[in-house]
Parts: C-alpha cells; sequence; structure tokens
C-alpha cells in the first residue's frame, strides 16, 4: 500500500473508532473486545483476551472491563453482537457505575445480536462497562467478539481501538507512549547530558519504563519488569535499519567498550535493533534519581556512549555501560525523556512521573541548563484512539502521565517552560567510575 492510500486508510479507521455516526444507518458502533477490554486478573489476561476478543473464559471471579469514551451525554444501548460461542446456558451481568442488568445466553443464540439494555451516560468522558460470569452450564463462559453500542439523536464522537489494522489491538491496549522533548540550542558539542527523575509512590505499574535520558541514538531510564524486579535499562540502537539484531552487518553493530559491576549485556530487536544493557536494581517509588549520559566522538567515525546511574540509597555514580557506535560522528543531540507502557494487559492503569532537572555540558566545560519542552505523543494518540495521556509542569519540573482511562488529557505540540533553577550538577568526572 503506498503512502497515499495509507493516508486514505488512516482517515477512514479514525472515522470508524471516532464518530458514531459513520457506523451505519442504525446508528451503531461496533467495539472490538480485542482492543479494548482489560481483565480482572491483569498479567494472567493474555489467556482469556485475544485478537478474537474475550475467549477461553472457565473462572468465575475473573471479570472484563471495557472502556470507551463519549464526548457528550447520553441513552446508549449496549448489544453482544453475534457471540462467536456460547457453551450450553449461562448468565452474564453487565453493569455501568451501579447500574447492573443481567443476560442469559444458550447455545441456540450464536451468531445473533443480544440485547443487554439502555444506560444513561450523565456526562462526557470515559466509560467503564464491566461483564461478569454469574452462572454457566458447562465449564466455558461465552466466547464474545464485539459489543455494540447506539443513541438516539447522538451527534458526538466514541474514541476506542476500532480494530487490528497496524496491530493497535497490542498498541491501543498498551496505552498513548508520551514524550518531552527538551529544547537545546543547535551546533553545540553536548558532551554530557543530566537529568533527575522522581517516580511519585503508587504510580510505579509493573511494564512501566520511565525513560530520563533519551538522545539521537538510544535511550536510558528505569523500568518495573515484575512485581520482584525492576532495571536500569540503557540501550543504542544500530545505524542499521532493522528489528532482527542478526541481520546487522558487522561493520554497523554496536560495540560494547565496558560494563559496570552486575550489568547485563546483548542485543535487542523488534522496535530498532541495537546493543542493549541493564542492571537489576530495586528502585524506590519517591526517591530522586540521577542520570548522566556522555557521548562523544571517537575520530574513528565512531561514537562512544556512556552511561552512569546515582541512587541515594547507594549514594554514587555507578557505570551502567559504554558502548561504541559505529558509522557515527556526533555529540548527543536531540534531548528527550518518555513515559510508556510495555505490557498491553497492564493498560488500565495509570502511571506518572516527574523529570526535575535538566543539563547538559559542552566539551568545553560548560554546564547550561534545559528549562523548556515540547510535549508529544505517539500514533495511539494521534490516532485518538486512547485520550488518557498528559504532560506539563510540576513543581519545578515537568511530568508525563499516561492510562488508566482518565479524562483529562494534554494536547500534543505544547511547549511547556518550567523555572530555571540554577541547580547544577556537582560532578566531578574524573572521579566517574572507568
Amino acid at each position: 500500500m503506498n503512502k497515499l492510500l495509507k493516508c486514505f486508510a488512516c482517515f477512514f479507521i479514525i472515522l470508524q473508532g471516532m464518530n458514531i455516526n459513520a457506523q451505519d444507518s442504525q446508528n451503531k458502533t461496533l467495539i472490538p473486545l480485542a482492543g479494548n477490554a482489560y481483565s480482572s486478573n491483569h498479567l494472567e489476561g493474555k489467556r482469556t483476551i485475544t485478537n478474537n476478543g474475550i475467549q477461553n473464559w472457565t473462572d468465575s471471579s475473573e471479570y472484563f472491563t471495557v472502556y470507551f469514551k463519549v464526548s457528550e451525554p447520553g441513552n446508549f444501548k449496549i448489544t453482544i453482537e453475534n457471540p462467536t460461542a456460547i457453551f450450553g446456558k449461562s448468565q452474564l451481568e453487565f453493569s455501568i457505575d451501579n447500574a447492573r442488568k443481567k443476560v442469559k445466553m444458550e447455545e441456540s443464540k450464536t451468531k445473533q445480536v443480544i440485547e443487554v439494555g439502555t444506560y444513561k451516560i450523565e456526562k462526557e468522558g470515559y466509560v467503564a462497562l464491566v461483564i461478569k460470569g454469574i452462572s454457566r452450564t458447562k465449564s466455558n463462559f461465552p466466547a464474545l467478539s464485539y459489543l455494540g453500542v447506539s443513541a438516539e439523536n447522538y451527534n458526538g464522537t466514541i474514541a476506542f481501538v476500532p480494530n487490528n489494522e497496524g496491530e493497535f489491538y497490542h498498541w491501543g491496549r498498551r496505552g498513548a507512549s508520551v514524550h518531552l522533548n527538551y529544547q537545546a540550542p543547535e551546533n553545540v558539542n553536548a558532551e554530557y547530558y543530566y537529568n533527575e527523575i522522581t517516580v511519585p509512590a503508587g504510580e510505579d505499574k509493573i511494564g512501566s519504563y520511565f525513560m530520563a535520558n533519551g538522545f539521537g541514538e538510544g535511550y536510558f531510564g528505569i523500568q518495573v519488569n515484575s512485581e520482584k524486579e525492576r532495571r536500569v535499562l540503557f540501550s543504542v540502537w544500530s545505524p542499521f535499519s532493522t528489528d532482527d539484531p542478526k541481520n546487522i552487518p558487522e561493520s554497523h553493530k554496536i560495540k560494547l567498550l565496558k560494563k559496570g559491576d552486575n550489568v547485563t549485556t546483548g542485543e535487542f530487536g523488534n522496535e530498532g535493533s541495537g546493543g542493549q544493557s541493564y542492571l537489576k536494581y530495586n528502585w524506590i517509588a519517591g526517591n530522586t534519581y540521577k542520570f548522566l549520559l556522555r557521548g562523544t566522538p571517537d575520530g574513528n567515525n565512531a561514537t562512544v556512549y556512556t552511561a552512569y546511574f546515582f541512587a541515594p540509597e547507594i549514594n554514587y555514580w555507578k557505570l551502567i555501560a559504554s558502548f561504541s557506535r559505529p558509522q557515527t560522528n556526533t555529540y548527543l543531540k536531540n534531548f528527550h525523556s518518555f513515559l510508556e507502557n510495555f505490557v498491553p494487559e497492564q493498560g488500565d492503569f495509570s502511571r506518572m512521573v516527574v523529570f526535575n532537572n535538566q543539563w547538559f555540558c559542552d566539551d568545553k566545560g560548560n554546564w547550561n541548563e534545559l528549562n523548556k519542552a515540547k510535549f508529544t505523543a505517539d500514533n495511539t494518540a494521534k490516532q485518538g484512539y486512547r485520550l488518557d495521556y498528559s504532560g506539563g509542569l510540576s513543581g519545578d519540573g515537568f511530568y508525563l502521565k499516561n492510562g488508566g482511562f482518565y479524562n483529562d488529557y494534554t494536547k500534543t505540540g505544547i511547549l511547556f517552560t518550567r523555572p530555571l533553577n540554577g541547580l547544577k550538577p556537582n560532578i566531578n568526572f574524573a572521579e566517574l567510575p572507568q
């Protein structure tokens, strides 16, 4: 598909996903559960929420929440659209806030539209529709793929993930990724880049990557990998464009020069490819962590990137790793931070981070404070599929937030300016670990 056709396809998808009147003469929007439902079991939900919707549902304690956002209040009729399988007889409960409706289903009604009922939504914003299993005569509850949403005389929009074009069931359930692009002067040889992160207590959800020091060729930050594991992650992209690191020719491979104690190194793929390093470290929400990145050309058509991490619990700078990137001759540039959720099953949780103090130091040893940042977001936000993301000022720093289906969101493209604080990093470069 050429670029022009792709643009028309994306435009049509937006109409499907956001305008209830673009659906059919019945004024009905079909919401695929595959891209808009979440299991109460969250990390175990991979088994029951598939690209075909809710499947393999056997546990009566497991329930599902479907999210969509309405731009105007109204009376919305909910239907079950052609369930893919009904096993014996069962009863399900559908609820929005405190309005509960029970629906009986039996095998003979597979491939039919089953009415749930009408709900009065009194204000614009996200709607959370909960589906619970009450009873069943066989081992499985029904397999559901789509819900229908319709309303008479409704002229508003409905935001949700409409289909799996571009694998948006995956990306949409993750939620929008959000970024801060720090405004630095051009034509400066920035050798060091410094930032600080504070993740407020309770905002450290599994699947979160709080990226502090993004640069033109890689990224450096902290993440939550599981209930028991957290990491400091530093990666550098190869100049060879591929999602499979095995395809990178030797002349374009990222070379590891050194690494810190207990740091694991290797390669990564899927979102570009290159060299990766991480330290398993159980950082603590509420504490402030410091990040320092160095980038210098080596004079042989390669640039060396070195990452250092400072935790208040240990009170010293720790080397993460140093990589050489071939076919590259640059100092640091394109300073940015971002927040993302890399676990789709966790996309109904919100997460937040504050970036407190940004500076760069040029090759002459002059420190410069960065206090302006432009807010941007990824394609999930641009398509209008998820509208639960924001960014801006928080005290003397910048913040980013996403996920959880909250109603306030920040328009992209806004330039935020935090107060200059003059808190220049107190770092003796000669004493950094080598």
